[in-house]
Order: structure tokens, then C-alpha cells, then sequence
């Protein structure tokens, strides 16, 4: 293949062009690279290896975000900050021992290229997320420089230009903290990772493999994209990314099968959207998650699993009681994929999965090195067929398309990296955390719901990763001041910040699935929240029974299962209203007391909800005996 064609190719896939994108694409190979080799002969001292992360992905990010509309302008502002950016970094290569005996009393050179990596990292973050978290950063410098003109408990003794500079770009507490060692660690080749085995149509093989499993069903085509959009969410984490993959496909089916368009795409955007919780690959906060609590990756994953399988169930109930609402029935079995047909053909795409829960949590590996080899069989599994194999062209652009993906959480953690170096330079971050608890007035419950509320509000104008990387920071130890495990308090913030996807006013996913359905986006984000209800009450269960994250003895984890389950399909009754016939009002209001009484848990309450909702659902089934009958 000549070198030109490539190029082409790999633009055209991309989405590059011109001269940004000849000298984007040799960058972004090199980044992907380095992280490969990094994930496997391991990573250099934390200052250097995030280092590599800022000096790559900044310059990528100025070269396919342009400054202006005006190519003059852009092309030398742009030229500019990358010339800053190398410059800094290279500053820190050159000199990073001396720095290190000059924190805290940096000097002329340090505190120029300092502010210019400030200034940087500020602005690519506003191209790749919008205004949200830089305007964020920019108030907590103001905060930090203005400390001793502050008023009342935010008052702080002040921070001159050095101490700043010194805190976010001479140590590991800013800039270079810990979001940004994270992604320059897992969450690089963990990209990678999917990226490869999309290039190699795992996507497809999903999708086809849920449509012929679920198809057929009362309402088959939205639970086919309940399961494709998990299937797809293992390899993905990304819930924009899920719902414009698996979306082109599920959302036609469901419209044609009698859906209103609102509904298809809501349910396709709340079942992408749980693709960022579903292991082995959630999304990248996990991986940030993980550091913050101090456990292994796979510690995440275990905690994780139930809860991500419990939100996938509830939304299974919801959009079969939906259809038998709206009487809607499934698509004929002849228009579907064959699963033995299509299993027997694409088995081998599971491979890659299973090598990675294999390394991670059998022998014990580092996230890295289980990503290395799961990149490693991924490759090697594509030569199983001619469709599916990894050639020198899907190779160089799912090194690109990799590194690509990776941009937008390389911004925000290091703009996440200048917040919580000045939360935690002030003290701000402890004041506030203790504020938070005596807001909740010592109630538990109080501080749980102020959590959910600031996680999907502070979600609606920033990515995932950086909700709950501020989250974290601030309300989790409050959590975990009142005798929550740290994982439970963690995983919390973790999935309402996952859920603002869905929650309008600002609802990426749901706005991206309406963007497919082609009808209006707040009808769709409307729909979300009503289809992802009992989501919304995943994160409350396993703060009360924490044997949902698999912690505990064997009799109180089967417990906590078991009554969760029951607790998600009576609150979905109860939103629905339709269960084996229509439910009355007043009876709804039944199932919803059951499904409350199933989120504590206990056995008085366990035994009291699960009683109701046998006599509820006894009723309900003679009632549909009797409307059948009549009929």
C-alpha cells in the first residue's frame, strides 16, 4: 500500500485534513506507541511519564481544534501555544531534578514556563469540552491569588504567582496529580484497547448477537439495544460513543416496531449511557476511581459488576412493561440474525474480553500490562477470518483513532489536576466537606441525595471523568466521615456522574440520540430520566447494603441481590404502570413503598416489601385473568 493512500485512509477515517492533520496523524502514532511500550516494559518516573501524556496531546488537540475561523489568525496563535506547550515540557525534561529542590521557591524561568502550561492546558481543555470546567479552573486561581480578600470561612492566607505556579507545574499536586498520571498509566492503552477491537467489527458482531437473541421478544428491538449497548459498553465506556454506534441501528428498529421516536432514543441513550459502568471497561473515571480509593483496578471491577448488571436489569423491565403497555410486539425471527449462525462465525471477538478478565483477575496483572496483552490478542484473534483482520491499514489507524479518543480525558485531567491543587493548597476542600455534613445535619441519607443533586448538575457541562474527579474531592470524604466504606462512597459519586449524561438540561447522550432519531432533545432527555428511573436508585442501594459491591459474607451479599432485584422490578411497575395489565393509580403508589422498603436493607423490611409486592403482583394477575376473560 502506498504510503499516500494511507495517509488518506486514515484522514478519511478520522475525520483530518490538510496540514493539521498530516502532522496530527505521525503524532498520534507516536503517542500510541509510547503508551504501548510504557504499558509493557513499564512506566518511567511519574513526572516524565505525564509529562509525555501533556506533550502529546496538547499539541494534538491545537492542531485539530483550531483557535479561530480565520486560518491566519488560528494558524499563528495555534503555532504559538504548541510551541509553548513543547517548550514547557521540555523545560521540565531538562530540568526536572533542580525543579524538584525549588518547589516552593521557583524561579524566573520556572514561574514563565509554568504560567505558559497554565495557559495551555486551560485553553485546549475549552476546545475539547466547552467553558465549563476551564471557567472552573480559572475562578479557583482567582480564589487562590485573592485568598486573603475573601470573606469569612473562605478566607485563606493568599497565594503570590510562585506558590501557584509552584503548586500546579513544579510537583505532582497539579497539573502532573493524580488524574493525569492515571490516564498516562491505564487509561491510554485501556483506549487502545477498544479501539482495536472495533476496527476489527466487534460492534457488530454485538449488535447482530442481541437483535437475534431479544429481537423476537414483546418489545425486542429496544431490549436488543438494552443488551447491545452493554455488550458494546464493555469495549467502549464512552456513552456518546455508544449511542452513535449501536444507536444507527437500534433506533430505526424500534420506530418501525411502534415506538415513538422520543422513546427509541431514550431507551438507547440510557442503556449507552450504563456502558461508562459496565466492567471490564468502564469508563475512565474508574480507572481515576481506583487511585483515589487506593485498591486495585479489578477491586473496582468486582464492586462494579453487580451494581452495572442491576441498572441493565431495571431498564429490561421497564421497556418490557412499556411494551406491553403500548402493546407492541417483537420483530419477526426471519429478519433477524441468526445467534448460532453469527456466534459461530465472530466467537472468536469474546477472546480479547476474556484475555483481559483473565490478566486482570486471575493472575493478577496491572491494568496496564492486562490492556498490553489484551491489545496483543485482539491482533492476533483478527487473523481468525479475512473480515475481521487487522491489516497495516486498520493497524496505523487504530493506533490513531486510539490516541485520538484519548484527547479529551488528557484535557480534562490536567485541568482537573490546576482545581485540585488549589482545593487542596487552600484547605478549601476539608472546609467544604465539613460544611457539606453539617448542611445534612448529620443525616446520611440528606448528604446522599445534596451528592446526587451536585454530581448531575456538575455533570451537565463537563465530561464524566472530570464530575467526578471534583466529586470525589469534595463530597466523598463526607460520605466516608459518616461510616461509609470509601469504595461505596466513590463508586456513588462515580454513577450520578455518569447519569448526567441522561439528565436534562444538559444530557450529551440523550441530545446525541435524539441528534439520530431526528426529533426534539429535550423530549428525549425527558424520556431518558423516566426510562433510567430506577438507576437513579442503583447508588442508594449499595450504600445501604453494601452486598451489592460483593462485600460481606455469602448469606448477605445473596441477600442484597435478591432483594435489589425485586426492588427494581416493583419500582419499574410502579413508574411503568403496567405490569401483567394496567395498574391502578393507588396501587403503584404500593409498589413504590415495596421498592423503598427493599433499598434498606434489613430483614423486617426485606420480608414487609417482598410480601407486597407478591400480593400487589397476585392482584394484578387476577385482574388481567378477569380483563381477558371479559374480553
Amino acid at each position: 500500500m502506498k504510503s499516500s493512500s494511507l495517509l488518506q485512509y486514515v484522514c478519511k477515517e478520522n475525520n483530518l485534513s490538510g496540514w493539521r492533520g498530516y502532522c496530527t496523524i505521525p503524532l498520534a502514532i507516536v503517542c500510541s506507541l509510547f503508551f504501548l511500550y510504557t504499558s509493557f516494559f513499564g512506566s518511567f518516573p511519574n513526572i516524565l511519564q505525564r509529562s509525555a501524556l501533556i506533550v502529546m496531546a496538547f499539541p494534538m488537540i491545537f492542531l485539530m481544534k483550531p483557535f479561530h475561523k480565520n486560518k491566519v489568525v488560528a494558524n499563528i496563535v495555534d503555532i504559538c501555544l504548541i510551541a509553548g506547550t513543547l517548550a514547557s515540557i521540555g523545560y521540565i525534561l531538562y530540568d526536572f531534578e533542580g525543579m524538584g529542590w525549588r518547589v516552593g521557591n521557583p524561579s524566573q524561568w520556572d514561574i514563565l514556563f509554568g504560567i505558559v502550561l497554565v495557559v495551555a492546558v486551560i485553553d485546549g481543555t475549552r476546545r475539547m469540552i466547552g467553558w465549563t470546567l476551564p471557567v472552573l479552573s480559572i475562578l479557583f486561581l482567582l480564589y487562590g491569588y485573592f485568598g486573603q480578600s475573601m470573606p469569612g470561612l473562605l478566607r485563606h492566607r493568599g497565594m503570590n504567582i510562585g506558590s501557584i505556579v509552584s503548586c500546579l507545574y513544579m510537583g505532582e499536586e497539579g497539573i502532573f496529580g493524580t488524574p493525569t498520571g492515571t490516564a498516562a498509566n491505564f487509561i491510554l492503552v485501556f483506549i487502545l484497547f477498544g479501539s482495536f477491537l472495533r476496527a476489527t467489527g466487534a460492534g457488530d458482531f454485538f449488535t447482530e448477537l442481541a437483535d437475534g437473541a431479544f429481537g423476537y421478544l414483546r418489545g425486542g428491538p429496544a431490549k436488543a439495544a438494552v443488551v447491545s449497548s452493554g455488550l458494546m459498553g464493555m469495549i467502549s465506556g464512552s456513552a456518546v460513543a455508544n449511542v452513535v454506534t449501536t444507536g444507527t441501528f437500534t433506533i430505526p428498529m424500534m420506530k418501525k416496531t411502534g415506538y415513538r421516536s422520543e422513546v427509541a432514543a431514550g431507551v438507547e441513550a440510557v442503556a449507552s449511557t450504563g456502558g461508562q459502568i459496565m466492567p471490564p471497561i468502564m469508563g475512565a473515571a474508574a480507572f481515576i476511581m481506583a487511585d483515589y480509593v487506593g485498591v486495585s483496578y479489578w477491586s473496582v471491577v468486582v464492586a462494579a459488576i453487580f451494581p452495572a448488571i442491576l441498572y441493565y436489569v431495571a431498564l429490561f423491565f421497564m421497556v418490557d412493561f412499556e411494551a406491553g403497555k403500548a402493546k407492541l410486539t417483537g420483530t419477526p425471527k426471519e429478519l433477524l440474525p441468526n445467534v448460532k449462525e453469527c456466534f459461530h462465525k465472530n466467537w472468536f471477538l469474546l477472546i480479547p474480553v476474556l484475555v483481559l478478565i483473565f490478566f486482570l483477575g486471575v493472575i493478577g496483572y496491572s491494568p496496564q500490562k492486562s490492556a498490553f496483552w489484551g491489545v496483543a490478542s485482539v491482533i492476533l484473534c483478527s487473523m481468525f477470518s479475512k473480515r475481521t483482520r487487522i491489516n497495516l491499514k486498520k493497524f496505523i489507524n487504530g493506533l490513531v483513532d486510539g490516541a485520538l479518543g484519548g484527547l479529551e480525558v488528557a484535557a480534562v485531567c490536567a485541568c482537573a489536576g490546576i482545581v485540585i491543587g488549589i482545593l487542596m493548597r487552600t484547605g478549601l476542600g476539608m472546609m467544604l466537606s465539613g460544611m457539606l455534613v453539617q448542611l445534612s445535619g448529620g443525616h446520611l441519607l440528606i448528604l446522599l441525595v445534596l451528592t446526587m443533586l451536585v454530581s448531575m448538575i456538575m455533570g451537565m457541562g463537563m465530561p464524566t471523568s472530570a464530575c467526578y474527579i471534583i466529586v470525589a474531592t469534595f463530597i466523598a470524604p463526607a460520605i466516608i466521615e459518616m461510616g461509609v466504606a470509601k469504595m461505596a462512597a466513590h463508586l456513588f459519586a462515580f454513577y450520578y456522574a455518569c447519569l448526567s449524561a441522561i439528565t436534562p438540561p444538559v444530557a450529551l447522550a440523550s441530545f446525541a440520540a435524539a441528534g439520530v432519531a431526528k426529533c426534539n432533545p429535550m423530549k428525549v432527555g425527558i424520556e431518558s430520566v423516566k426510562l433510567g428511573a430506577a438507576g437513579y436508585i442503583v447508588p442508594f442501594m449499595f450504600i445501604y447494603g453494601e452486598g451489592l459491591l460483593l462485600s460481606g459474607g455469602i448469606v448477605s451479599i445473596i441477600q442484597c441481590i435478591i432483594t435489589a432485584l425485586i426492588g427494581a422490578y416493583a419500582l419499574s411497575v410502579s413508574l411503568v404502570g403496567h405490569q401483567f395489565t394496567s395498574v391502578q393509580f393507588v396501587l403503584r403508589f404500593g409498589y413504590f413503598a415495596a421498592a423503598l422498603l427493599l433499598i434498606s436493607q434489613g430483614g423486617l423490611t426485606d420480608i414487609a416489601g417482598i410480601v407486597l409486592v407478591v400480593l400487589l403482583s397476585s392482584l394484578n394477575w387476577r385482574m388481567s385473568k378477569r380483563a381477558a376473560q371479559s374480553v
